[in-house]
């Protein structure tokens, strides 16, 4: 039987384009542009949060000026998909992104630059780009030929800190993500021994997510083992599962836009005892972050109490990233709790803790998991065992 479809209630959009619209006022903006494609990591950021869109093959450019509902410049092979899913109701043939190779003879196609006349009122002079560093070189050229003097403003840093704060409704779809993502690591754990493959221990966790609504990955999962796992990035190879191996597995399934985490190391056998004391080390890390995830902690002094743990055990200069970071849209998104950062912990964000031990002496290991914060501390949500050996 199939889980109950939970999903962001549609009367929640209009509210998420009037926050944009009062920075697009307060930053003095004619437009802004939002950029979102089908890379798995980012791609789907913007149109998924502000329309309900899931990009695929094309993408997708979501438009906000100040008096009126965002409107969706796409190609034509989005077009028919984008009208009935997404949530705005004006949908656009965007020229710059129709492959120069194919015809479209039905479909009406405009230009950038007509479209925008016909939503901005003129010639904007402040347009806000989202996403920038994403958008391909060809569409970022047409709009610098369409608007030379206009003065483009990069508008992440505006628009990412509003997804901070979860609502009820995010709240409900993370939560069903990070069911998901604990079904899958179950999966993966109860596979993992000698002789099995990492791909097969993959495809274990991938089956039980499918079927329980995952609908893509914030990164693809990742299963490495022994010389695989030594990098902080790893691919899922066919490398098999040897005794004393130790497993890293990081999942990161996409339910209804967004995402839950879950990372785990496994030991197989006896790798030794360097390997058991450093994984006691990280779950030492993971559960006094954890405690400290109140709501009023700055969120990079919460990150330092795990670094120190991990400094104490040896390993200071193997915690290679931050180590905090907010859950969403993107798996790993703003607010980033790194040694930079100054950003408060409030209630009903959504925070990953994910202790990290790579390009060590030792094969490469990572502890993660989600909480929720409430009014006095944390809710975790992830909830397979930190401990594991096999």
């Amino acid at each position: 039987m199939q889980d109950e479809l939970i999903r962001i209630p549609r009367t929640e959009y209009p509210q998420r384009w009037e926050k944009v619209q009062a920075v697009m006022r307060d930053q003095k903006l004619d437009i802004i542009l939002a950029y979102s494609d089908d890379r798995a990591t980012y791609g789907n950021a913007y149109a998924r949060y502000y329309t309900d869109l899931q990009t695929h093959f094309e993408p997708v450019l979501v438009m906000f000026v100040t008096d009126r509902e965002p409107v969706i410049l796409t190609g034509p092979e989005t077009d028919g998909y984008a009208k009935e899913r997404a949530v705005v109701r004006e949908v656009k043939v965007l020229a710059e992104l129709a492959a120069e190779d194919e015809d479209y003879p039905f479909s009406e196609v405009e230009s950038l630059k007509e479209i925008i006349r016909q939503y901005a009122g003129g010639e904007p002079k402040r347009i806000g780009l989202s996403a920038r560093v994403h958008m391909g070189a060809e569409l970022y050229e047409a709009l610098l030929r369409a608007y030379p003097y206009a003065e483009l403003v990069d508008t992440d840093q505006f628009l990412a800190p509003l997804r901070g704060i979860k609502s009820p409704g995010e709240i409900a779809v993370l939560c069903r993500a990070y069911e998901i993502a604990n079904a899958g690591m179950h999966a993966a754990i109860a596979a993992v021994r000698p002789g099995i493959t990492e791909r097969e221990i993959a495809a274990e966790a991938e089956y039980v997510m499918r079927k329980k609504g995952c609908e893509g990955y914030g990164i693809d999962p990742i299963v490495s083992s022994g010389p695989n796992a030594v990098h902080v990035l790893a691919r899922t190879t066919t490398r098999m599962i040897e005794e004393n191996d130790i497993v890293v597995i990081t999942l990161a399934p996409r339910y209804e836009g967004y995402h839950g985490a879950c990372g785990r190391t496994i030991l197989v056998g006896n790798p030794g005892e360097k390997a058991e004391e450093a994984v006691k080390a990280m779950i030492r890390a993971q559960n006094l972050c954890a405690e400290n995830l109140v709501p009023g902690n700055v969120g990079s002094s919460v990150e330092e109490l795990g670094r120190k743990v991990m400094k104490e055990a040896g390993y200071e200069k193997n915690f290679m990233y931050s180590g905090l970071h907010s859950v969403g849209v993107i798996e790993f998104e703003p607010p980033i709790f790194g040694p930079s950062s100054s950003t408060v912990i409030e209630k009903d964000m959504v925070i990953s803790v994910d202790i990290p031990l790579f390009e060590a002496d030792i094969s490469g290991m990572r502890m993660e998991d989600g909480y929720l914060i409430t009014e006095t501390g944390a809710r975790k949500l992830t909830d397979s065992p930190q401990w594991i050996k096999k």
